[in-house]
């Protein structure tokens, strides 16, 4: 899935209305991941407005696979009507951002820890395209819970093979 991810993310400046990037069928549910890496794989998905096709066996998807999956505000970003691919604007060892632009000036965010322990991972404004005066309330996508009033940066602790998804509202 991740080498999926990297491959699908070099060809970003081409997706579009009427052409998107598909890097196949999504994995959620048909095993050999844990949850926090089938969160992971949804999330870069829907940020790359990636077709958001099942792979696995509806018959016998389990609650956790479900919920992955109907999260309506993840799906609210892949279907934005703005139209733009999110791509990785920073990679640090294991760590990366990856990000796009949402109608109504909003920004999705991805916080990933392609690692193997639990750390912070960060992303200045100035790396996801807003000015680092810029002020946010930061919608998380998973939790379903909002920061308000965030500046200059978003950071958060992220599990090994996990992320966190946000949508940045600015005010």
């Amino acid at each position: 899935m991740i080498s999926k991810a990297d491959q699908n993310d070099a060809w970003a400046s081409y997706a579009g209305p009427g052409g998107w990037n598909d890097p196949d069928m999504l994995e959620v549910g048909n095993g050999g991941m844990s949850t926090e890496e089938y969160r992971s794989h949804f999330s870069i998905w829907a940020l790359m407005k990636a077709p958001l096709i099942l792979g696995c066996d509806i018959r016998s998807m389990d609650n956790d696979t479900f919920q992955l999956v109907s999260n309506k505000e993840v799906i609210e970003v892949n279907q934005d009507k703005l139209g733009v691919q999110g791509k990785k604007v920073k990679k640090t060892g294991d760590l990366e951002v990856w990000s796009g632009p949402l109608s109504g000036k909003r920004v999705a965010v991805v916080l990933w820890n392609r690692g193997e322990s639990k750390t912070t991972v960060t992303a200045s404004f100035t790396d996801i395209g807003l000015s680092s005066s810029t002020t946010v309330d930061a919608r998380d996508l998973w939790t379903h819970t909002t920061t308000p009033s965030v500046r200059d940066q978003l950071k958060a602790p992220v599990e090994a093979h996990a992320c966190k998804m946000y949508i940045l509202i600015p005010k």
